[in-house]
């Protein structure tokens, strides 16, 4: 039975240059996961009014779901972004929202919206989940089996699979009748205000476990990110690891979007400004730096969605906007035209 080898770099004097760099990356870090524990006490506590032990219950739940999403977002996009060789995709762009919504539609196309309403939480979370992570590894290991850091070809198959599904989802949505309708529309947008307890455990745990299958994998995206021919080259066993990676960040994904629902372009957003924020090529500390920021910017973002605008418009709303935004600034920058 063959094992991961890990690379093995010949040794260097890190010089003062170097030595600094990582100090402001750990120095980074720190002040990340400050700026998350202040965000989510300012969010638990913030102008609670009536019985704090229902605020704190309500509250817990969102926050919970809220980390969960973030951590899962951020770390899944920022190592599919090195496997892609690309900054500008994300599982969700490749069409795991639209699918997430396609399923949503074919459940009240077939059974109703009475049929959708009655059946449990855990049931619909269970389908999801399957569906999605069935549709990832097939998905995934076909595109970067034969199209591998073809970006052009990538970037296409998103946007072709992605308005399939939109189709498929609006002609079904047409049919329905205005009650079932209604009830379609509620799933529509990611929602982190009406999440289960126990959902809520079990997506947790199965992040938790997903981001610690994560952890051996690192070392081994430092190299495939220099590409096919330097990862082979350095003996990092290429096609194992990404097999492997895609294999988690499929579960990470599915698993949030099962949860909350659709986040277009969240993770676009986090892995992104991660690797802004810490300039580094070292997949431990921006994988970590992708979680906290994306924490911050679920929990950050609900605050003022929730709390300061009350509610007067939804989180998906707001990142879809922003993010489809830097989406379109990214392309432009990444494909000359």
């Amino acid at each position: 039975m063959t094992t991961l080898t890990s690379p093995s770099p010949t040794r260097s004097h890190t010089s003062p240059e170097e030595a600094r760099r990582r100090r402001r990356i750990r120095v980074t870090l720190g002040i990340l996961a400050v700026l998350c524990a202040v965000g989510i006490a300012a969010y638990l506590v913030y102008d609670v009014r009536g019985s704090w032990e229902y605020a704190m219950d309500l509250r817990g739940r969102q926050v919970g779901s809220l980390v969960v999403v973030g951590a899962a977002v951020g770390a899944s996009s920022l190592v599919f972004q090195t496997i892609a060789g690309s900054r500008i995709l994300t599982p969700s762009v490749m069409g795991f929202d639209a699918l997430y919504l396609l399923v949503q539609t074919i459940i009240v196309f077939f059974f109703g919206g009475t049929a959708f309403m009655l059946m449990g939480v855990g049931e619909r979370f269970v389908i999801n989940t399957v569906v999605l992570a069935i549709f990832g590894m097939l998905l995934f290991r076909w595109l970067f089996g034969r199209n591998s850091r073809n970006l052009l070809v990538l970037v296409l198959v998103g946007i072709v699979i992605g308005s399939l599904f939109g189709s498929l989802t609006s002609l079904a949505s047409r049919v329905l009748s205005p009650n079932d309708f209604l009830t379609l529309q509620d799933v529509m947008f990611a929602s982190f205000n009406t999440v289960d307890a126990n959902l809520l455990w079990v997506a947790g745990i199965v992040c938790l476990i997903g981001l610690a299958a994560l952890v051996p994998l690192l070392r081994y995206l430092d190299v495939v990110d220099l590409g096919f021919d330097n990862a082979v080259a350095l003996g990092a066993p290429y096609h194992r690891v990404v097999t492997a990676t895609l294999a988690v960040v499929t579960v990470l994904v599915a698993v949030s979007t099962a949860l909350v629902g659709p986040m277009l372009f969240l993770g676009l957003i986090v892995a992104n400004l991660a690797r802004q924020i810490l300039p580094t090529h070292r997949h431990t500390e921006l994988v970590l730096g992708s979680v906290l920021v994306g924490v911050l910017c679920t929990v950050g973002g609900q605050f003022v969605v929730g709390h300061l605008m009350d509610n007067g418009t939804t989180l998906s709303v707001v990142v879809n906007l922003v993010g489809g935004i830097y989406f379109i600034l990214l392309l432009m920058r990444t494909v000359k035209l």
